[in-house]
């Protein structure tokens, strides 16, 4: 059982303009292809996705924003409730707006959601996580996430999002 706890309710959430305000992150890790780790071995980028708990396909984390949070602390927070890990958030790679059928309130009573995204690289996946009763990690190649992503919108974020900012990355870094 984790010691840390999933926050949930409405009552902290916030709203801009009819839309729910979520904060989310994809996380990732680079993975050795060459078992030797010599210096000049390729390494491949993996994404952290998590099962839906309504339904089939994979997902990123990601949730509510909340008021007593910035919208980074927010994506932080729901990496270590949903999916049990820990890392660096490095960059924002966009907004992406959706239509959630699950959160229809009164502040966005057509369900319409701001998720504002960010890449999370992972240091530590928890043993022990909130979530983790309900939630499955799977560590996947951009190519496998791209056909295992359950929503348009965060097939985006990673193709048009994470893919641009993780181009943008190599250059400035080779």
């Amino acid at each position: 059982m984790s010691d840390l706890v999933a926050r949930t309710g409405r009552l902290q959430q916030r709203y801009e303009n009819g839309y729910r305000l979520v904060a989310g992150c994809i996380p990732f890790r680079y993975r050795c292809l060459d078992e030797s780790h010599h210096e000049n071995s390729e390494n491949v980028v993996e994404v952290l996705m998590i099962n839906s708990t309504s339904g089939p396909g994979l997902l990123f984390p990601k949730g509510g924003w909340e008021n007593d949070e910035t919208v980074e602390e927010a994506a932080v927070r729901e990496a270590i409730e949903e999916a049990g890990v820990r890392g660096d958030l490095l960059d924002f790679v966009g907004d992406y707006n959706f239509k959630s059928k699950t959160h229809e309130d009164e502040f966005s009573p057509e369900g319409l959601c701001k998720a504002a995204m960010f890449a999370l690289l992972v240091k530590e996946e928890l043993n022990s996580w909130p979530e983790q009763s309900t939630r499955i990690r799977s560590w996947l190649t951009i190519s496998q996430a791209i056909q295992n992503c359950r929503h348009a919108w965060m097939k985006e974020a990673l193709e048009y999002g994470f893919c641009k900012w993780l181009a943008q990355k190599r250059k400035t870094t080779s």
